[in-house]
């Protein structure tokens, strides 16, 4: 490959973004956040610090890496892929087809190359979930923006926007990033690799673990998050609160299209779409979907998915 010709990517459509319904119901699985940011320009931006050239898929050329949108890289097995002289197809241990160069079909290629570095695709609603506890485990600096009270009890990596307020009682443990004009407590719990967008509530007493909040959602006093991903605009009821463990410590299966699927996950919550509102003191089981718009009535038990 030429030194002084930039290497080249682009990236393709995503193979299978129903399957992340109702996060994908009604937006495309590249504006799905990660950490806050759309997936498609969380990975242009790892792409473009990389030192590669983005560009349209119609300006793909034999030397362009292919990546579909929807995948999980590591830059150094990437770039192991770009530097072959061949065409040659990117694997995951699993053999799940992550970027290719050189054809417009993977199947086409002449080398596979198997890597064990941590890539994987992003098929359903809990690899956006990884995804996301991949990328904030990168966060190596606190940087603290908005007003914290000083009886709240902060560790860990931090990133507070301008116009958020953590309210006094208030502990959190990072890495965790909340975004501008939040308010967060008092006597709330943040934990685990959670993200909250901008102007979220997470009221008195309510606890947010491992999980994915998107903007202007409001989660009442007393409530509980785990693993979940709770789309914008959702009103979670005071009490509300998501199972995230098997009793009998297997891993979680979900369905998918009405098929079961094992996600592989010993702990997975809730997947909210858009504009749910629940009443009072519903509880949702674990691995639970429920659809954009919709209501649950107080004190209900949500056992399936409601799309």
């Amino acid at each position: 490959m030429d030194c002084f010709q930039p290497m080249q990517a682009t990236l393709l459509p995503p193979r299978h973004p129903a399957y992340c319904a109702p996060i994908t119901s009604n937006r495309d699985l590249g504006a799905c956040l990660i950490a806050n940011i759309p997936m498609r320009e969380l990975l242009s931006a790892d792409l473009r610090r990389a030192g590669l050239q983005l560009v349209d898929p119609k300006e793909a050329g034999p030397r362009t890496l292919r990546i579909p949108i929807d995948n999980w890289i590591e830059l150094g097995a990437l770039l192991l892929l770009g530097r072959n002289p061949k065409t040659a197809c990117l694997l995951d241990s699993e053999n799940h087809i992550l970027a290719w160069k050189g054809s417009a079909n993977p199947e086409e290629c002449e080398e596979k190359i198997v890597t064990d570095a941590n890539c994987f695709p992003v098929i359903y609603p809990w690899d956006l979930l990884r995804m996301n506890e991949e990328v904030l485990a990168l966060m190596d600096e606190t940087s603290l923006l908005g007003d914290v009270s000083p009886l709240a009890s902060l560790s860990g990596t931090i990133r507070l926007a301008n116009g958020s307020r953590i309210l006094p009682g208030t502990v959190i443990e990072g890495p965790v990033l909340i975004g501008p004009n939040s308010q967060i407590g008092p006597n709330a719990y943040i934990r685990g690799a959670t993200s909250i967008g901008a102007n979220c509530f997470v009221g008195n007493g309510a606890e947010v673990k491992n999980s994915i909040i998107y903007n202007n959602t409001y989660i009442s006093r007393q409530c509980y998050v785990g693993d979940s991903i709770i789309g914008t605009h959702v009103t979670l009821g005071a009490g509300t609160c998501t199972e995230n463990h098997r009793h009998d410590g297997r891993h979680h299966v979900s369905l998918i299209q009405g098929k079961p699927v094992n996600t592989g996950r010993l702990k997975l919550g809730a997947i909210l779409g858009d504009g749910v509102r629940t009443g009072v003191n519903t509880s949702i089981e674990a691995g639970v979907k429920i659809g954009v718009a919709r209501t649950t009535s107080p004190g209900s038990v949500i056992s399936k998915d409601l799309l």
